[in-house]
This record gives C-alpha cells, sequence and structure tokens, in this order.
C-alpha cells in the first residue's frame, strides 16, 4: 500500500496531470537524458580516436597561448583550461590543451619538438 489511504501515489497523480504538462515533462526529462548521452558518447569517440592516432613527434614554434576560466558562480570554485597553439614549419597550426603546470613552462616564440596523439598533448621541449 502506498503512503495513506486513499493516496493515488505517483502514477495515478500523474495521470491526473494535464496532458500539456506531461508533454513538456517529457520533452524536459528527453532534453537532459539526450545531453547526459550526448556529451558521454562525445567523450568516449574523441578518447577512442586519440587512442587509435599515431604519437606523432615533429618541430614547432609556439605562437600563442590562451586560458578558459568556466564556473566560479555562487559557492563553486572556479577551473580553467589551458591551450597552447603550435605551429609546424609548413604554416600549419593545432591548438592542444595542457596542463597548467606545463603550459606555465611554455612561452610565446619557444622553438622545439612538440609529441602529440590526435588532440591529446605529449610533451614539448623548448
Amino acid at each position: 500500500m502506498n503512503g495513506y489511504p486513499g493516496d493515488p501515489g505517483f502514477f495515478g497523480a500523474l495521470k491526473e496531470l494535464p496532458l500539456l504538462f506531461k508533454l513538456f515533462g517529457g520533452f524536459v526529462f528527453i532534453v537532459v537524458v539526450g545531453g547526459f548521452l550526448y556529451v558521454i558518447l562525445r567523450g568516449t569517440w574523441r578518447w577512442t580516436a586519440n587512442n587509435a592516432s599515431e604519437v606523432i613527434t615533429s618541430p614547432v614554434t609556439v605562437v600563442d597561448k590562451r586560458t578558459e576560466v568556466w564556473g566560479g558562480s555562487g559557492n563553486s570554485s572556479a577551473s580553467t583550461d589551458y591551450y597552447v597553439t603550435f605551429e609546424f614549419d609548413n604554416g600549419s597550426r593545432i591548438e592542444l590543451q595542457v596542463r597548467g603546470d606545463k603550459y606555465g613552462l611554455i612561452v610565446v616564440g619557444d622553438h622545439g619538438p612538440l609529441t602529440y596523439q590526435g588532440t591529446r598533448f605529449k610533451e614539448f621541449h623548448r
């Protein structure tokens, strides 16, 4: 038996809701679940693609650095992502996300070998 006598329970109360509320609730549920599935599948695809890529080491020049700060509203702390743009000898460029400790050691104008795998930064030696 659910709750107290005469309690229709969750599904009983759901049956009494207007159709518009049911449709809106279903839409919100689908968007939220779909968003989670998209993020999980995209991350899995990127991880798999990076693992399937060969590890490449090539001479480069550092041409730019940037940060992206996100979060930090209310009582939550902010997070920072670090990116470095490398230019190859043929003029093509690649921007890779790097760890903060590596970001601090890299200076725009540095030359040296870059090791990366797909979109995954491995190492850069000045």
